[in-house]
């Protein structure tokens, strides 16, 4: 599935279902704990904003390490904005369907262009489940969506060796009810019953 679909539609689907919860964070919960222990809301949106950033650098042959790993100094009614200017510079960049079979240059290596694109989608998912949670927003992307983003994460992000080169947490079992993103989140280390509401 990896190399044969072009997830670029899915991508952009995600990032319209983050840019809906954008919509919806209050100004006051902007200093808020979300489940990356590292980031309060607003450094989740800034990071958020950065991996569109990063993805767009991606395409364009750049480092993409030369974008931080959150953008900072964005007012917090202008979140929605930054994050409307990265979708359309990232769209611009990766309108060329050449570019998901080329070779680019992401943080974990040499890949084709649609790897690139696949670990965006699985970036914006989680991170989205994450301001989800941490706002108490009702947050469920189209289930297809989800479905296909797990498939693709459960054959690229192995669920032994985790830390270090393979930057996720332990795999967390999920809860029999668990909603397909909740199910995704937890493949990604995350422990979404501590954070139901």
């Amino acid at each position: 599935m990896s190399t044969a679909i072009d997830p670029r539609p899915l991508y952009l689907d995600a990032l319209a279902w983050v840019d809906l919860l954008f919509a919806r964070v209050r100004p006051e919960q902007m200093t808020d704990p979300t489940p990356c222990p590292d980031f309060d809301v607003r450094a989740l949106l800034g990071h958020l904003v950065a991996t569109v950033d990063r993805g767009r650098v991606i395409g364009d042959g750049g480092d993409p390490l030369s974008i931080p790993e959150f953008l900072t100094g964005v007012p917090d009614d202008a979140w929605r904005a930054e994050l409307e200017r990265a979708q359309a510079h990232y769209r611009k960049v990766w309108s060329d369907d050449e570019l998901l079979d080329r070779p680019v240059v992401a943080p974990w290596g040499t890949v084709p262009g649609r790897a690139a694109v696949l670990s965006n989608l699985n970036e914006a998912l989680v991170h989205g489940w994450d301001l989800s949670a941490a706002t108490g927003l009702p947050a469920e992307p189209d289930t297809a969506l989800v479905e296909a983003a797990f498939a693709v994460a459960r054959r690229t992000i192995p669920a032994a060796g985790r830390g270090g080169r393979v930057p996720f947490g332990t795999v967390v079992e999920s809860a029999p009810d668990a909603s397909p993103l909740e199910r995704l989140a937890n493949w990604s280390g995350r422990n979404t019953a501590a954070w139901r509401r």
